[in-house]
């Protein structure tokens, strides 16, 4: 069981793979060259993960269910950013997180955000069902 207040962290180095711009997928996408939004969510993600990783049990892991995200800041390639997660609670079967994420110069994001422990093969099985 996760203690309601219960923290984790995940940090890195950004680099130009982690930018906006290395998203684009063609010459029509324009995207300026820092952290994206969607690295942003993915170290979220990671933080929250991390402090579910003593309730899982073999066979099992934990996927995002929700997440509603504000990217407050442009963080450089270089700086290095990190995310901590806040264990808020369950409801029902989900776990709660409050996560904040900062650079060197201080706050970039903010995101409340949902997971669940789920059966690997249960969801393996659930994406190979939708292949055409």
């Amino acid at each position: 069981m996760i203690e309601a207040g219960a923290t984790a962290r995940a940090e890195f180095t950004v680099e130009q793979s982690d930018t906006a711009a290395a998203i684009a997928l063609g010459p029509e996408d324009s995207f300026p060259p820092v952290f994206a939004t969607s690295r942003l969510v993915a170290l979220m993600e990671l933080a929250a993960a991390r402090l579910m990783t003593p309730l899982l049990e073999d066979g099992q892991l934990s996927v995002g269910v929700s997440i509603s995200v504000r990217h407050n800041a442009p963080t450089p390639v270089g700086s290095r950013v990190h995310a901590i997660a806040t264990f808020e609670g369950m409801e029902r079967k989900v776990y709660r997180f409050r996560i904040e994420a900062f650079d060197e110069a201080g706050a970039i994001g903010e995101a409340d955000h949902t997971r669940a422990i789920i059966s690997t093969e249960r969801l393996l099985a659930g994406a190979e069902k939708r292949k055409g």
